[in-house]
């Protein structure tokens, strides 16, 4: 599965800093709802309380952010959603899903509007990419509640470097692993005209790519760097090497809430900002063996 939000942020790195200069310079209003009904948009802070729990989308078989074990729901988003629902009153409830054509379709599907057939709104998606000029193109959101940034990183075999970490320009001649499609894919595809292009290897997830590290399969493997640091084993190491032309090597995360429910994303927003403040959220991160981030808010 490739997550929507790595062709999110791939999609940035292709803009450039271009959207930066002016983010709501390819602006068009978006037709509003019509005739949406209550049930199928969400519920606000009163029906929340009154009902005693609140719902968060979050993506599924994604370690370690969001996934079941053992029938429970685990992971950094599953943690971080438990801060915001405690902090309003409520259980926090989870529906996982499946990563659609793009993030708006996401949203769209998860968030204010619903699937065609057995669609579950949720008040809160996690785990949003944010920028400005998306923003601006996805008026029935509210983005808010930054809680993490994310960066892309190196994890490599610490015997096959004793010395001297790796940075991109060694995999002309060494062993890569990838998520497939992602943005460290692109990067390392484009990056020297191509010259690495036999070294790379793609995986159809990070993990599988730091289980291939790990057995001894590649070198290094290159990505964000929490799913590196997830896979990590006493065998591999991880570092952060700056990135020669690469436009968009980090991202700020947070949640998303339909726009219509604005008392519900202040809410959420201050319980993510206490949660930063008294070191809640770095715990979380840490219980996880992971390095938190912080977000630019």
């Amino acid at each position: 599965m490739i997550l929507r939000s790595s062709l999110f942020v791939l999609g940035l790195f292709v803009a450039g800093q271009a959207a930066a200069q002016d983010p709501c310079a390819d602006y068009v209003p978006q037709a509003r709802p019509q005739n949406v009904g209550r049930d199928d948009v969400g519920q606000d802070m009163d029906a929340i309380q009154e009902q005693g729990h609140m719902l968060f989308a979050v993506y599924e078989d994604f370690p370690p952010y969001s996934w079941e074990q053992g029938g429970k729901p685990v992971g950094v988003d599953i943690d971080i959603a438990r801060i915001i629902a405690e902090d309003i009153g409520v259980e926090a409830r989870f529906n996982f899903v499946d990563a659609g054509e793009n993030l708006e379709a996401d949203l769209l599907t998860n968030i204010w509007k619903g699937a065609i057939i057995g669609g579950r709104i949720a008040n809160v998606m996690m785990r949003v990419p944010y920028n400005s000029a998306f923003k601006c193109r996805v008026e029935q959101v509210v983005f808010t509640g930054q809680y993490a940034g994310e960066s892309i990183a190196i994890a490599y075999d610490k015997n096959s470097y004793p010395e001297e970490k790796p940075v991109p320009a060694y995999f002309r001649f060494d062993s890569v692993a990838v998520e497939n499609d992602s943005i460290a894919d692109f990067y390392l595809a484009s990056f020297g005209g191509g010259q690495m292009a036999s070294n790379v290897r793609r995986f159809p997830t990070m993990a599988d790519g730091m289980a291939a590290l790990n057995a001894g399969d590649v070198m290094a493997a290159m990505g964000p760097l929490n799913q590196l640091e997830f896979g990590l084993s006493d065998s591999s190491a991880v570092h952060q090497p700056p990135l020669a032309g690469f436009a968009v090597s980090e991202w700020t995360l947070g949640v998303a809430v339909n726009f219509r429910y604005r008392p519900l994303s202040y809410a959420v927003d201050d319980a993510i900002n206490y949660a930063l403040q008294d070191g809640r959220i770095a715990a979380i991160y840490e219980s996880y063996g992971l390095t938190h981030q912080a977000p630019e808010r």
